[in-house]
């Protein structure tokens, strides 16, 4: 026969469990994939910078294949409104060096400028993208204490399937 002593235990015991499945659910929920969400949308604004400079390079490599100065071009004014702009000396431009800054530069020093920023831009990446390993890695780890937790069998690996 049981004690009621030690069938309160179990409760008290199972209940407590609960209780950390909850905040560890919690904490994945709100702390982990929210963290993981900023740095990849940070990763993605920092991929559409790179895609800017490239997209300026080959704008610069075009023009000094022309030979050309003179440039026509489509200038957006907003909401899709669209004017040709014909500009005569195209020799100079200014290009934003960051932090709302521009800085007027030739061609030959803009795309110096231009493969120094995008290697720059390609390191961070590179960085934002071992945060995200080391945080799916976190999500991973709790996940797996919430399985031995909850006293849940290992899934085999292949009916396995990525959760985040």
């Amino acid at each position: 026969m049981v004690s009621p002593a030690m069938s309160e235990a179990n409760i008290n015991s199972h209940g407590e469990a609960d209780s950390k499945v909850l905040q560890y659910e919690r904490f994945i929920d709100e702390v982990l994939k929210k963290d993981l969400q900023k740095v990849m949308e940070q990763r993605d604004a920092v991929y559409e910078q790179i895609s800017h400079y490239l997209q300026l390079k080959n704008t610069l490599e075009a023009l000094q294949e022309t030979d050309s100065h003179d440039l026509k071009a489509d200038v957006d004014l907003g909401c899709n409104f669209y004017v040709q702009a014909k500009v005569e000396d195209s020799s100079r431009i200014f290009v934003l060096v960051g932090f709302g800054f521009f800085v007027e530069m030739d061609h030959a020093e803009a795309l110096s400028f231009i493969d120094k920023k995008t290697g720059q831009l390609t390191a961070f990446t590179d960085q934002l993208t071992k945060d995200c390993a080391k945080i799916r890695a976190n999500i991973r780890l709790v996940l797996e204490g919430l399985r031995e937790l909850q006293g849940l069998v290992d899934l085999p690996e292949c009916s396995r399937r990525e959760v985040f």
